[in-house]
């Protein structure tokens, strides 16, 4: 196989010393990973014909950057439409830019649909001419922690890689220092339906140039979890014109809810994700139509919206000490409510709890008198208590409670409602009085 092809299938070729060399081919997962291949032990790369997932580790690639690549022959093209590989990563490679725009059309030939550089270094710049109008079976494409020079400025490659960039669907750069996003390069990824950027260094105002109007047309998720996003409203405005969204991921930043934001968010948002976000109040507007909303790990006193087609409400480890009003959430069937500071279930909200699928309440410090053991034991008893039910539900008062288990709390009719006793034997007695006379 020639060097041109393994350049094309790995870009990882190097010569080490001390290092594993060859390729190890797991047969269950069809999983191949090759180390720091040279051109003496290319041979190995015989065992990942069988595999759909093939992995390289370890690389400079800068001696093959003045090595001619032509084009491929007849029985080389044939041998590559021939490979199953579905997924390539490539890992800790030095990579020369110019020599990566010399090989990537090559893999027009290949059935490979995600391409995934992980702990890279892109080096210099590459002449993207040759892949003007050329399509690539790649509909995945993935960056972790790679080092490149900065996309603005390199409007003009991302014009030439155009016709393919247009179909890609998938697309994740993460964990690589990014700061911003030109416009210009959002409106190539007419297709893109999934964008992650986490872990990067995008602020509040890099977003409204990032996603400007005609970019990214038929996004459906972003996800921005891990930048130094700051400001609700920022992030309202940022990415109004994504007409298609429908899952955000804003967890892991710092964000303040503006006291006047009249921002709208794209109608067409279901789930939304303000997680570790450090939120002391639900931040307002929230988008109308959410179905799945994730304000975990906060600092929540209260949580009164009303979303009328909410489905799904995770609250858990904030600092609530009563249960939000289910009746504001007429469509709800899961409320995640562990680690806060609820002490009891209200008997009015336990009958509306019974009719959700899933409600969790664990850790909370329980007081087990009659109302917050009785609620509890009767959801438990409805099947509506999830995951944590029985050991996790521990009372914290009254003293001679503290530390059982809320599910070993003896709760009776005359002891936690007596008046539910009470009153009819009243009857009962008044009916006899009126019979005796």
């Amino acid at each position: 196989m020639s060097v041109a092809v393994l350049l094309l299938l790995g870009l990882g070729l190097l010569e080490a010393e001390g290092r594993r060399n060859r390729c190890f081919f797991n047969r269950t997962q069809e999983y191949c990973v090759c180390y720091n291949l040279s051109e003496e032990t290319a041979g190995s790369i015989i065992q990942c014909l069988p595999a759909t997932v093939v992995e390289f580790e370890g690389g400079d690639l800068e001696k093959y950057t003045a090595f001619p690549i032509g084009d491929l022959d007849s029985s080389t093209i044939e041998t590559l439409g021939s490979l199953i590989i579905q997924k390539i990563i490539i890992g800790n490679v030095l990579v020369p830019e110019i020599l990566l725009a010399r090989v990537l059309r090559f893999f027009s030939y290949t059935h490979v649909r995600e391409l995934a550089f992980e702990s890279c270094i892109f080096q210099g710049t590459g002449d993207w001419s040759d892949m003007e109008g050329q399509d690539l079976p790649i509909v995945s494409l993935s960056f972790h922690n790679v080092t490149s020079a900065p996309v603005t400025g390199q409007e003009q490659a991302f014009s030439s890689l155009s016709s393919w960039l247009g179909t890609l669907e998938e697309l994740a750069v993460t964990g690589s220092r990014i700061t911003s996003l030109p416009c210009a390069i959002g409106r190539v990824f007419r297709a893109l339906h999934s964008l992650d950027l986490a872990q990067n260094s995008l602020g509040d105002g890099s977003l409204r140039p990032a996603f400007c109007q005609g970019a990214f047309p038929q996004l459906q998720e972003l996800s921005l979890h891990h930048n130094n996003l700051r400001s609700y409203l920022s992030v309202c405005q940022g990415v109004g014109l994504l007409l298609e969204l429908r899952h955000l991921d804003l967890s892991h930043n710092e964000l303040v809810a503006d006291l006047s934001s009249s921002c709208q968010w794209p109608a067409s948002l279901r789930h939304f994700n303000l997680s570790n976000t450090g939120l002391d109040e639900v931040p307002t507007p929230l988008p109308p139509s959410l179905e799945v909303l994730d304000m975990s790990h906060n600092h929540l006193h209260a949580a009164d919206s009303s979303l009328s087609s909410l489905k799904k409400l995770f609250l858990n480890q904030n600092l609530l000490q009563a249960v939000p009003s289910v009746r504001k959430y007429p469509m709800l069937d899961t409320l995640h409510l562990d680690n806060n500071s609820i002490t009891e279930l209200p008997r009015d909200e336990v009958k509306l709890l019974g009719r959700l699928q899933d409600v969790a309440v664990a850790d909370n410090p329980f007081d087990c008198s009659c109302s917050g053991a009785g609620g509890l034991q009767a959801l438990a008893a409805a099947g509506h208590l999830g995951q944590g039910w029985p050991g996790d539900y521990r009372c914290q008062s009254p003293a001679q409670y503290q530390g059982r288990p809320v599910a070993q709390v003896p709760v009776s009719v005359l002891r936690c409602d007596p008046a539910a006793v009470v009153a009819p034997i009243c009857v009962i007695l008044a009916l006899l009085a009126l019979a005796g006379a």
